[in-house]
């Protein structure tokens, strides 16, 4: 038997070990780490605002850092809510990795976070296999993008402790089909909680920031059944001589250097008017 393994393997492999150092190094600072993932235009930056916005009210320690592989423009919504904010440009790269989180939340997370959002790039798929040592990770779909997307999503979905479907208030207009969703959602991930939210109307927005506050108070979140498994393994019978195991993890392969010197930091002043980057 001939067993090929994909080298893409050990790349998940050591992203796993520093994400489970992040994550006790976090955790024993008091901080909760949420990461949103979800495709472009989901509405997951409008959330955010008002989820950054209720916090502060609150007069709950948050702060947020957000990717994308170009512009400031979310780091600029986001940073209205008052809270710390901080932009990162991923210069092409399709996901955040644990060892660029912790290199970004070095010498900027204020001292006192007990709730850190990290906005994932927008995609269901790079960033759905890169554990980034969050507490929880919450996966957002919008109406609009039609009922079926957890069932063409699975590994995402899959991983999910909390899923969230956004822009409810168009849900009548683009008739969609939230039975058929929440079939979808149960397929891929068992017993998983979905909430329902607006940011238009503010639908949901109280209810997910207690759920999120809770699991930071010790609540244990939903273990997704997918948790852990990063492979596919496509078997081809080739007879008994040549039983073939391929195994492919869900990685790009790019070639970023041992610090991933394309991503830049753009922190950000919420006290300026301007919302401008200070350099």
């Amino acid at each position: 038997m001939c067993r090929v393994v994909d080298l893409k393997q050990a790349v998940l492999a050591k992203n796993d070990g520093l994400a489970a150092a992040l994550r006790e190094e976090l955790a024993g600072r008091g901080v909760t780490t949420v990461n949103l993932l979800s495709s472009p235009g989901s509405g997951k930056t409008a959330l955010l605002e008002l989820l950054l916005t209720r916090a502060a009210e609150r007069g709950l320690p948050v702060a947020a850092l957000t990717a994308d592989l170009a512009t400031e423009n979310d780091a600029r919504r986001l940073a209205r809510s008052g809270a710390p904010v901080r932009q990162v440009l991923t210069g092409g790269l399709c996901h955040l990795e644990a060892d660029q989180l912790r290199g970004h939340l070095e010498g900027w997370l204020p001292d006192g976070t007990r709730l850190l959002f990290v906005e994932n790039v927008g995609n269901l798929v790079c960033p759905a296999t890169y554990d980034l040592g969050e507490t929880l990770r919450v996966v957002l779909m919008s109406v609009t993008e039609g009922e079926d997307k957890p069932a063409k999503y699975p590994t995402a979905f899959g991983l999910a402790n909390l899923v969230v479907l956004s822009k409810t208030d168009l849900a009548e207009a683009v008739d969609f089909d939230e039975e058929t969703f929440a079939e979808h959602v149960e397929r891929v991930n068992p017993g998983v909680e979905v909430l329902r939210t607006s940011a238009r109307t503010g639908r949901g927005v109280e209810e997910l920031l207690e759920r999120v506050t809770a699991v930071g108070a010790g609540e244990r979140p939903h273990r997704p059944p997918l948790a852990g498994r990063h492979l596919n393994e496509h078997r081809h019978d080739h007879g008994p001589a040549h039983d073939h195991v391929h195994e492919h993890a869900h990685a790009h392969d790019h070639d970023h250097g041992p610090a991933h010197d394309r991503s830049h930091e753009h922190p950000y002043e919420p006290a300026l008017d301007t919302g401008l980057p200070v350099r």
